[in-house]
């Protein structure tokens, strides 16, 4: 038995045999929200095991219902639904909009669902991203998500820089998988008052590290620059505060941890201190203006108050019923619930891949649980697609980066420790 420690205080003494895994499942307070998902199956109708949360959240049971419910209020309605019923739709945001508040840290007019992840980064850094002749870098890290790459490079050369100019990326030190918050500070000081924009992902995808956002958003302002994330593997998956770390802005999507099915609507959040700015430069559309002037067409541009103000086009509402049911989960559950179990989960699968599979598998995820969420990302020294490959013959769904790493994310609202314990035992008997 071994004691691990969570944050600095010892929480859960972890043992490696499969009875202990199934004790602690049936200890756990929130195994009951398995039931609240579909657990997708293999060709015999076997459940599979599924470890990519990170990638693609599983389907509520209620997203069905949800989703009928609005195509009920456009086949009973018609046009009408935009303001009758229990949620007329130009008022959707008013139900989706407080709980997904509550799960980025943010006030209710500070956030707004629209569009896709990319296509909010973009209008995000056309508001943010104003550079001058002298002013104009942008401080990424290195390996970044390849979306925000070619989004950063591309509105680097809108305004007539040269990305291998004006992008500054910054590399974990030599023998290290992760970054220093202190080199990323650094990186920032040093170019000083040339940095425009510091824009990171809050959580990297490759390693499943996640960042301290308040030091960098400290550092970012102090140089007077803009700090804008890419929450896309943070949001429904680590603590976050964007209204009280005075971050300007933020982007994610919905698909991942926030289980909102794939292509839904995203999400965004400027801060109040920056929307309370009335003349930002920003892309226009008739959604974002003041719903009380919308239907008037005058024709005189009057933005919404807070981020609706930066919508374009009216919302999917199919997309938004489905994002409504998966966020009512959060809430019963409780973020602080899940985080606690979260913490649990990649706990005992680090135990387990160190007890069973040192020196065969790497973990390149921060031990610290406040540096990680759900994923941990293996490198493999041998094996690994073969081994990748072989695992999903098994019924093991996770997914493969480049050069050889496996990433997995056992999360808390639908993953058990049995399958954590099943994971590494499989994974034990592939590894060459």
């Amino acid at each position: 038995m071994t004691t691990t420690s969570y944050d600095g205080a010892p929480d859960t003494n972890f043992e490696s045999s499969q009875d202990f895994a199934n004790q602690m499942d049936a200890d756990d307070e929130l195994a009951t929200f398995r039931s609240r998902f579909i657990i997708p199956t293999d060709d015999k109708g076997s459940e599979l095991l599924y470890l990519v949360g990170h990638s693609l959240g599983l389907q509520p049971v209620t997203t069905r219902s949800a989703v009928d419910e609005e195509l009920a209020s456009w086949a009973q309605s018609g046009v009408d639904a935009h303001f009758r019923g229990s949620r007329p739709w130009t008022r959707y945001h008013d139900v989706v909009g407080p709980p997904m508040a509550e799960l980025v840290g943010a006030k209710a007019e500070e956030i707004i669902l629209m569009n896709a992840l990319t296509v909010n980064l973009h209008l995000m850094m056309l508001t943010f991203y104003r550079p001058s002749r002298d002013r104009y870098k942008v401080v990424m890290e290195d390996h970044a998500f390849p979306s925000d790459r070619y989004a950063v490079a591309s509105q680097v050369q809108l305004h007539g820089f040269a990305p291998s100019e004006a992008v500054i990326t910054v590399s974990p030190r030599t023998g290290e998988h992760t970054l220093r918050t202190e080199d990323i500070v650094r990186a920032i000081k040093e170019a000083g008052s040339e940095v425009a924009l510091v824009m990171l992902g809050g959580v990297n995808y490759y390693t499943g590290q996640y960042f301290d956002l308040p030091s960098i958003v400290a550092a970012a302002h102090k140089v007077g620059a803009i700090a804008g994330f890419d929450l896309a593997h943070a949001a429904g998956n680590v603590e976050l505060h964007l209204h009280d770390w005075n971050v300007d802005f933020a982007v994610w999507c919905m698909y991942k941890y926030l289980n909102s099915g794939p292509g839904s609507l995203s999400g965004c959040f400027i801060h109040e201190r920056q929307y309370t700015d009335r003349n930002l430069p920003r892309l226009s559309g008739w959604w974002g203006e003041d719903l009380d002037k919308r239907f008037r067409m005058a024709g005189d541009f009057q933005p919404a108050r807070g981020a609706a103000g930066w919508q374009i086009s009216n919302p999917n509402v199919l997309s938004l019923g489905a994002i409504r049911a998966s966020l009512s989960i959060f809430m019963e559950a409780g973020p602080q619930k899940l985080r606690k179990k979260q913490r649990r989960l990649t706990g005992l699968l680090e135990y387990l891949l160190r007890q069973r599979l040192g020196g065969k598998v790497e973990i390149v995820t921060p031990a610290d649980t406040s540096m990680r969420g759900s994923q941990l990302s293996l490198y493999l020294h041998s094996g690994g697609r073969e081994v990748y490959e072989q695992l999903r013959a098994h019924g093991i769904i996770c997914d493969w980066r480049n050069p050889n790493v496996i990433r997995a994310a056992p999360v808390p609202l639908y993953n058990t420790y049995a399958e954590v314990w099943r994971f590494v035992d499989v994974l034990q008997q592939l590894c060459p």
